[in-house]
């Protein structure tokens, strides 16, 4: 497009559509302004606005004198800061150790399809876990991809990293929704957590979205005894 039809707004839509996709790695300079205006056919000076608002939104970390950085997690418009299960572990001085326990791309069922507002037999990545503190299981995890806004997750293993660290450094969100309540554990839950079916466990279960879309759904059962401590 020419500099009289390209105005800010299409360039931070160009940004944005790159960062959601993973065009850019996240930690690393992205292009600069005179090169991004150079690549769209516009002036710096519309460049500069679109790369200030998407900075203050939180998209971009931009660093005097080192370049302009991805966030992974949008600073502004995250509410709640994604825990990493590996540091939490790890707080406690044990050593952390991750086990994923099945792999598959699959039909959204009908209560999640409901939960994030899908259209019917919507093809998710459904991934479940086991998080150990040393020789102990910390964690069970079962957890829902969209592939349509994280195609990347698609093509991943995640078998050296667990898809919480994964999608906390991959992907940018704008908000999220967290509950915690005492469950019955289910049986899958329950058989790698050394329980009986229905022992009561903390549970929670949170919902990431970029946008309007949905990015992700986890179930994180945790072991008897755990005990959740926030700091303000």
């Amino acid at each position: 497009m020419t500099g009289d039809r390209f105005g800010y707004q299409d360039v931070k839509t160009q940004v944005l559509a790159r960062i959601r996709e993973g065009f850019w790695e996240s930690g690393v300079a992205i292009p600069s302004e005179i090169d991004l205006a150079d690549e769209f056919g516009c002036a710096r000076a519309t460049v500069n606005r679109a790369m200030r608002e998407l900075a203050d939104e939180g998209y971009l970390d931009r660093r005097r004198k080192a370049g302009t950085f991805i966030n992974p997690a949008p600073k502004r418009q995250a509410k709640f800061s994604i825990p990493l299960i590996r540091e939490e572990i790890e707080a406690t001085g044990a050593a952390y150790r991750y086990s994923m326990v099945s792999r598959e791309i699959a039909d959204a069922p009908g209560w999640l399809s409901a939960r994030l507002a899908l259209e019917p037999r919507k093809k998710l990545l459904q991934l479940q876990c086991v998080h150990f503190a040393g020789n102990r299981v910390f964690q069970f995890e079962n957890r829902w991809i969209n592939t349509a806004v994280v195609p990347a997750a698609a093509d991943e293993s995640f078998q050296d990293f667990g898809p919480n660290e994964w999608l906390v450094k991959a992907v940018p969100f704008t908000d999220v929704e967290i509950s915690f309540s005492a469950v019955p554990a289910p049986a899958s839950a329950a058989e790698y957590l050394g329980v009986l079916q229905n022992t009561a466990l903390f549970f929670a279960e949170r919902v990431t979205w970029l946008e309007q879309e949905p990015v992700t759904l986890a179930q994180l059962y945790f072991a008897p005894g755990y005990q959740m401590t926030t700091r303000a």
